[in-house]
Order: C-alpha cells, then sequence, then structure tokens
C-alpha cells in the first residue's frame, strides 16, 4: 500500500491494523470468487464503506481493476475526531485543512487511508449533504453522488401484535425504573429516551441531560422518566438491581445512585453520571422526573432488560437525539418507523431529509432544531420545551396523529425510496471503470 498508494500505516494504531487486515482479506476473497466463476465478462462492483474497508477498494484497483469500486464514508475519521475534541467543525470549516487535523489529532492513518480511497475509487459516496461538504473540505475529493441510508419497516409488529409490544416495553421500563427509585412511578408516565454510541458531545448526550434536568426544575405535573440507552464500559449488570427485579413488590428505599442500571468499569471518569452529580440531578424521591443510564447493548442477556433494542423501543412516547456530529442518524429513524416521534438537529443528515420531506415540528413526527457551534442552552431549551408541549398538552387524538405522521414519514425513507441513489451510483462505477480498461 506504501508503494502502490502512499499509504503510510506507521502512523496506524489501534483498531487501524485489524481493520486493513479485514479489508485485504476481504478483498483477497472478492478477488477468488471473482476468478472461480470466470466473471471477466460480467458488470461486477464491489462496494466498501468507511475507511476500515479501504483497503479491500485498493487492493482491487491494483489487482482486479476489471472489478468497479465504490466507497462509501458515513463520517469522515478526521470530521469526527474534530467534533470530538470539542472543536467548532462548522463555524471553521472552511478553514480546516485534513491533513494537518489529522496530525495534530492523532488520526493520520484513518485520515489518509480515507483520503486516498476516495480518490482512487470509481465511485466516491457520502450518506448526506452535510457529510459531503466535510468531505469536500476535509478529503479534498467531493463525493460523485449522495446514498442516503434506507430502512426496511417490515419487522416493526403491526395491529394486536404492536400494541402487545408496546405495553410489554412500557412495562419493562417502568417496573425497572420502580425498583432502581423506589418510587411507585405511575403506568401512564410519560418516557422518554435516547440511544447511540457513546460520543458525549458529538451525539448530544450532554444536551439531553440538560433538557431533561430544566424539565425536571419546572416540576411538571405528570411523571416523566428519561433513559440514556448507551454502550459503556461496564462489568456487568448490578447485582443489587438484578436482585429487586426478581421481586414483584416495590422496595421503601432506593438504591445507591439509582440512576443506572449497570456497573461501569470506571465510574469517576464517566461523562454522564459526572454530569448529573453536578446538577444534582440523583432522582430523589420528590422529583416527578427521572432519568435512568442504561450503559449496556440492549440484548435478550443483558441482565436487566433481556430483551431486543427494537423490543425496547417501542415502548418510549418521545425520542431526542439532539446531535452535533451526526452524519445521517439511524436511531430517530428507527424511532419514527416505530411510530414514536422524535427530535433531532439539522446538523444530522437524517433531519436536513426530514426538513426536506416538509417536518419541522414535532405535530409533522419528526421537530427539527437547528443547531449552531455555539446555541447549546437554545437547544436544551427547546427540547425542554417541546417536552412540556407534548407530554402534557396534547390529547389522545393529537398524540394519535403525530404517531401516525411519524410513520408516514419514515415510510418515505424506505429503501424502496432510496434504492435510486444507490443505483445511479453503481451506474457510475460501471463507466468509469469501462473509461479504466479502455486506457
Amino acid at each position: 500500500m506504501w508503494e502502490r498508494y502512499k499509504i503510510d500505516s506507521t502512523v496506524g494504531y489501534g483498531d487501524y491494523d485489524e481493520s486493513c487486515m479485514f479489508a485485504y482479506a476481504t478483498a483477497k476473497v472478492i478477488e477468488s470468487i471473482y476468478n472461480f466463476l470466470q466473471l471477466e465478462n460480467q458488470k461486477v462492483i464491489a462496494h466498501m464503506n468507511e475507511w476500515m474497508l479501504g483497503m479491500a477498494a485498493l487492493y482491487l484497483h491494483d489487482k482486479v481493476p476489471s472489478i468497479a469500486t465504490i466507497f462509501t464514508t458515513h463520517a469522515t475519521s478526521i470530521g469526527r475526531s474534530i467534533s470530538g475534541n470539542n472543536k467548532p467543525l462548522y463555524d471553521q470549516l472552511d478553514n480546516y485543512n485534513g491533513d494537518q487535523m489529522a496530525r495534530e489529532l492523532n488520526v493520520e492513518g484513518k485520515h489518509y487511508l480515507e483520503k486516498v480511497t476516495a480518490h482512487y475509487v470509481d465511485c466516491f459516496t457520502t450518506v448526506s449533504e452535510i457529510t459531503g461538504k466535510e468531505a469536500t473540505q476535509l478529503l479534498d475529493k467531493a463525493p460523485d453522488i449522495i446514498t442516503p441510508n434506507g430502512f426496511e419497516s417490515n419487522f416493526v409488529p403491526k395491529g394486536k401484535q404492536y400494541n402487545v409490544k408496546k405495553e410489554a416495553a412500557r412495562h419493562a421500563l417502568i417496573y425497572v425504573s420502580r425498583q432502581l427509585t423506589a418510587k411507585n412511578i405511575p403506568d401512564d408516565a410519560f418516557l422518554i429516551g435516547t440511544s447511540g454510541r457513546y460520543e458525549y458531545r458529538n451525539k448530544g448526550l450532554d444536551v439531553f441531560v440538560e433538557a431533561v434536568n430544566r424539565v425536571r426544575l419546572v416540576d411538571p405535573n405528570r411523571y416523566i422518566v428519561a433513559f440514556i440507552v448507551v454502550p459503556a464500559w461496564i462489568k456487568g449488570p448490578r447485582k443489587d438491581l438484578q436482585k429487586r427485579l426478581s421481586r414483584k413488590t416495590i422496595p421503601k428505599t432506593a438504591l445507591f445512585d439509582p440512576f443506572y442500571t449497570h456497573d461501569l468499569m470506571e465510574v469517576h471518569s464517566d461523562k454522564i453520571l459526572n454530569y448529573l452529580h453536578h446538577l444534582d440531578f440523583l432522582n430523589y424521591q420528590d422529583d416527578k422526573v427521572k432519568i435512568v443510564f442504561v450503559p449496556s447493548y440492549i440484548n435478550e442477556k443483558d441482565g436487566i432488560f433481556n430483551m431486543s433494542y427494537y423490543d425496547l423501543l417501542i415502548g418510549f412516547d418521545l425520542t431526542l437525539f439532539p446531535s452535533y456530529y451526526e452524519p445521517w442518524g439511524y436511531t430517530p429513524l428507527e424511532s419514527i418507523a416505530f411510530h414514536i416521534p422524535t427530535i433531532t438537529t439539522n446538523l444530522a443528515g437524517f433531519g436536513m431529509w426530514a426538513v426536506s420531506e416538509s417536518s419541522k415540528s414535532i405535530e409533522s413526527g419528526v421537530e427539527v432544531i437547528e443547531r449552531t457551534d455555539e446555541n447549546y442552552s437554545e437547544v436544551s431549551e427547546e427540547m425542554k420545551n417541546t417536552i412540556l408541549k407534548y407530554s402534557m398538552e396534547f390529547s389522545p387524538e393529537e398524540i394519535a396523529k403525530t404517531r401516525e405522521a411519524a410513520y408516514v414519514l419514515s415510510e418515505k425513507a424506505s429503501w424502496s425510496h432510496f434504492i435510486d441513489y444507490y443505483l445511479q451510483a453503481y451506474n457510475i462505477a460501471l463507466e468509469k471503470r469501462k473509461l479504466r480498461i479502455k486506457k
């Protein structure tokens, strides 16, 4: 890779080597299948996603040039690093040099591999316009086409099954909250949530906590429970909570730190818990607004809920994803596919798409809040207001309409619509391949 493409792997670290070996092996498998099936006269395309498969695309470009190559970046490694290191990505984007920032932030290996791949493949794509602008500036390569992420909703429960699943999820969420806090949280409590990777600033986890805390300080008339479902480095489920969950009665006293479900390996350095302590948001008995941090992957063996993420998601009334850095945003799309209205921002690719579909307020299924490098407080306040409005002012009929609007919007993002962008990308790649072979 150094001799052919001048990719310096000596600056790679962590998962760089493993990813490159996986990419190399992937390309060898493709090459083997291509030769074994004698596909020389067929239109063959290899579609690689993210820098982790960059070397696969480059290997095929070099060794099997008759295979057309597509490379999709869902988030540039340097863009994610800039925003994750609390630097202003958007106001200063035009002033950033990708190579210089990669050296400063120590992500040279990933950045150079991603950049070279974007330049050499037959078709380079990103998942949203906002990531396209980022790639143009930081990788010095504009995408050939935007290929947004679609969703397949054929596994979303319908009819009676939907209601059964919803009630089971609500029961699980409320029951865990009761056992943590020793509070008889009512069955009609308003349940809100956020989820995704543990990128504290990028995913807007700080804004989520701030907004929910502002709701708490208002002291609303309705019980509200907010869940942060974000995997962290954990030891396992809390044993004291597991013991309580095996009972059917509500305990008289709350657990110690009654706001997280699994024991963390580095509890004192966890950003979410530290912020909760800073805000004195510790699930006091008189608080009608509770918060629960679930730092585990949600599955049938998580030790607390023991159900899949989708089986838990269906129980929420509202989700919030106030992202600062979000090239697309599957989590809000998943939410509306399950008839759950969501709040996101214009810095998420999905949020920009929702606005293009005339969805900007919660009544239309997706509320898109304008977010900048500087307006953290304003975003938190706007989210607080929407939580209060939707949970306390909407009638059952208005809620039903909002939930239906969310689902209808999700259908517009199905693969049956978005596949057209990929077909265009495939045609671009095949035409470029044809020109390369002629040369």
